[in-house]
């Protein structure tokens, strides 16, 4: 699980490979040339600054790298001493175990990246949807007028039932009324009296329009 955790650290995706911390991949060199034969055990392996000059990085990188191959039983860090090759074996697990990790660590960023993507697009099309919704809507208010209409005193529709009118043919919304509000959605059988506001979708004919007047 460490070695796990260190290659997920600070991991990027480029050209489909994972790019680790220096300090690993120098590890995972070290531990190479253990498996094969250039280090043997219990053969003392160069100092700190050494390896920093080999390896072109700073004694804390090294330091780092000692620090995780101690850790996972390949060498042996003593102080007056140096570093130790401990055990082959070890290494060869190590080596292993890095090589699944490093796959398993490409396909979890892969993923990740393919969420990442997978959001984008949808968020895309949802705004996409919304802006197809919005103008669906202008053209269809252009084409189908919403117009409010106000009911005469003398108007042939006064005391009768929507469902007794004109008006069937097209749509009535909404039934303002003086000191009762909006009648939403009005029912076939809503009665229609003398200063009624009738908010209605669609056009009227000449015959619809008697004892109306559009406000």
């Amino acid at each position: 699980m460490y070695l796990y955790q260190l290659v997920l650290e600070g991991n990027v995706l480029s050209n489909n490979d994972v790019h680790l911390a220096r300090y690993i991949t120098i590890a995972a060199d070290i531990a190479e040339k253990i498996v094969r034969g250039e280090y043997q055990e219990g053969q003392k392996v160069f100092g700190r600054s050494t390896l920093a000059g080999k390896y072109s990085v700073s004694p804390e990188t090294i330091r780092r790298a000692l620090t995780l191959l101690q850790e996972v039983g390949i060498v042996d860090v003593a102080p007056g001493i140096g570093v130790v090759v401990k055990s082959v074996a070890e290494a060869q697990n190590y080596l292993h175990d890095f090589d699944q990790r490093l796959v398993l660590a490409g396909i979890h960023e892969k993923l990740h990246q393919l969420v990442k993507e997978r959001d984008r697009l949808n968020n895309e099309i949802s705004k996409l949807m919304e802006e197809l919704l919005q103008h669906t809507y202008q053209l269809e208010s252009r084409l189908n007028k919403i117009e409010e209409w106000k009911v005469l005193t003398d108007s042939p529709l006064v005391g009768k039932m929507l469902a007794e009118t004109e008006l069937n043919d097209s749509r009535v919304l909404a039934i303002l009324r003086k000191g009762q509000g909006d009648i939403i959605d009005p029912s076939p059988d809503s009665l229609i009296l003398a200063g009624d506001i009738l908010t209605i979708y669609g056009r009227l004919d000449t015959a619809a329009r008697e004892g109306l007047v559009r406000l």
